[in-house]
C-alpha cells in the first residue's frame, strides 16, 4: 500500500504466500506447529509494514514557534526495518539534527517520522534520504542531517555471515550540506570523531 492508496493490506495473499513458502521448503502445512503460522505472519506484516499506511506529514504538522535557530539533535532512536532484497530485518539507531527556521516539532514526532519510513521494505540509504526529505518538505528548516547505523540480518545470518558488521549512512540537506562545521558539530554532539 502506498501513500495516498486507500486499499487495505491483502492478508489473504500474505497467508497464501506463507503456505506456498512452507510447502516450497518441504514442510507439512498441516503440521500442528504450522497451522496458525500463515495467520501469525499476516498479522506480523500488518505491523511491520504499517509505514505504507502512514504519512510523515501528519506527524510533522504539529509545530511550535521558536526564536532560536540553534541545532536540535535527537539521537539513539531505535528503528527496525525490512531489507527489500531479502525481506530480512535490519535494525539500529538513528540520529537526526535540524536547524529550525521559526518552528520546531515535538520530540516524539521526530521518532515517529523515522517509524513511518522504517516500517516499509527499504534500503538503508533510501530510508535516511526519505527522513531528511520529509523534514525539509514539511518543516522547512535551514538544514537537516540524518545518520543511521544498522546491522543487516541479510549480511549477518546468510551470505557472507559477518555478525556485528554495521552500515552507517549519512544524509545532509540545506546548511548541513554546505557547512562542514555544522557536520563536525553534529558528530561531536554524537560523541563520534569519525565523521
Amino acid at each position: 500500500m502506498r501513500k495516498g492508496d486507500d486499499s487495505v493490506m491483502d492478508k489473504d495473499k500474505i497467508r497464501e504466500g506463507v503456505r506456498l513458502i512452507l510447502e516450497g521448503i518441504g514442510e507439512d502445512i498441516n503440521r500442528e506447529g504450522l497451522l496458525e503460522t500463515p495467520e501469525r505472519i499476516a498479522n506480523m506484516y500488518e505491523e511491520l509494514a504499517a509505514g505504507y499506511a502512514d504519512d510523515a506529514a501528519v506527524h510533522l504538522c504539529k509545530r511550535f514557534s521558536v526564536d532560536s535557530s540553534d541545532m536540535i539533535l535527537e539521537k539513539d532512536i531505535t528503528f527496525y526495518s525490512l531489507c527489500e532484497h531479502h525481506m530480512l530485518p535490519f535494525y539500529g539507531k538513528a540520529a537526526i539534527a535540524y536547524i529550525p527556521d521559526g518552528e520546531v516539532v515535538g520530540l516524539s514526532k521526530i521518532a515517529r517520522t523515522v517509524e513511518v519510513f522504517a516500517r516499509r521494505f527499504q534500503l538503508q540509504e533510501r530510508l535516511a534520504a526519505q527522513i531528511a526529505d520529509a523534514f525539509m518538505e514539511e518543516l522547512a528548516p535551514k538544514g537537516v542531517m540524518v545518520l543511521l547505523e544498522a546491522e543487516h540480518l541479510c549480511m549477518t545470518m546468510r551470505g557472507i555471515k559477518k555478525p556485528g558488521a554495521k552500515t552507517v549512512t549519512v544524509v545532509t540537506r540545506g546548511r548541513f550540506a554546505e557547512e562542514e562545521q555544522l557536520q563536525n558539530q553534529f558528530f561531536r554532539m554524537l560523541g563520534r570523531q569519525d565523521g
